[in-house]
């Protein structure tokens, strides 16, 4: 028997629109399964992150559960090394108010990247100083998370501290939790000097990373004007072939989601990963 291709989206890569359209389009693509941002696709329900109540993370887990859709990622994507200490303790407290309430939506992972040390792009991201500050709020982040039973998912990027494999390993390694996790997302990983090498790259992410990957990004890249610029899956340069064998034969059942995949792209690039996998 195939292992089934858990195939999911990131919510508010639909329009914003109501929850029952909303679920009723999940439902018409095949999408089994999402990663929730609440602000950003209710943010009538949202007023500040920190303010989520449990009310409105039953609401939404209730209305998922009973379509049999799941909340594969509780996105909270804050900065957890702004330079400003007042910013950073603010962005600590709403990811843990999140992972306070993850079991409430029925979700396990709580999902963000670190963010930067300054506004946006920054080559101070990559310091050793950097480094120390993920680790230092990742440390006090998968703290909560062991309370309360649920699991910190750390997505690496290049204009990031974790801009590498290696070094999201290296986190994994210095904060020895199985409460922490990475979200992989190959796209993430690629820069206008190394796209040419991204099949040793995947390998890499693969080989280090292994089954503390919770969850897979998918999408796609081409380089434009010297600058790598995200597409749909199935409309750029990046090699599926790799992710989705892992995904397969290695970590059946694990779930992968299409991400930055605007709505009237979703039918194609499902579609083309789905004919993929069943290929690999």
């Amino acid at each position: 028997m195939t292992v089934p291709f858990h195939l999911g989206v990131r919510a508010h890569d639909f329009k914003r629109c109501p929850l029952p359209q909303l679920i009723d389009k999940l439902k018409e693509h095949g999408f089994p399964a999402i990663q929730l941002a609440l602000h950003k696709s209710f943010p009538e329900s949202v007023a500040e992150l920190g303010a989520l109540s449990p009310g409105a993370a039953a609401y939404y887990g209730d209305a998922f559960r009973q379509a049999g859709i799941k909340i594969a990622v509780l996105g909270c994507y804050v900065n957890i090394i702004d330079a400003d200490p007042a910013k950073r303790a603010q962005a600590l407290s709403d990811f843990n108010t999140h992972l306070r309430l993850a079991r409430d939506f029925g979700a396990s992972l709580v999902g963000t990247e670190t963010g930067s040390v300054g506004q946006g792009y920054t080559p101070d991201n990559f310091t050793e100083e950097a480094f120390e500050q993920v680790v230092d709020s990742v440390s006090a982040m998968v703290a909560e998370a062991e309370r309360f039973g649920v699991t910190v998912g750390i997505e690496a990027g290049v204009n990031h501290p974790l801009y590498t494999a290696p070094l999201a390993r290296r986190l994994l390694d210095t904060v020895p939790s199985n409460n922490l996790q990475i979200i992989l997302d190959a796209a993430n990983l690629m820069t206008p000097d190394n796209y040419l090498q991204q099949e040793q790259i995947v390998a890499e992410a693969l080989e280090l990373l292994g089954d503390r990957i919770a969850v897979l990004h998918l999408k796609d890249f081409t380089v434009k004007n010297g600058a790598i610029d995200i597409v749909p899956a199935g409309q750029g340069m990046l090699n599926f072939t790799p992710l989705l064998r892992y995904m397969k034969y290695k970590r059946p059942h694990i779930q992968g989601l299409l991400e930055s995949t605007p709505e009237e792209y979703l039918q194609a690039s499902a579609q083309f990963l789905r004919n993929m996998y069943n290929e690999v």
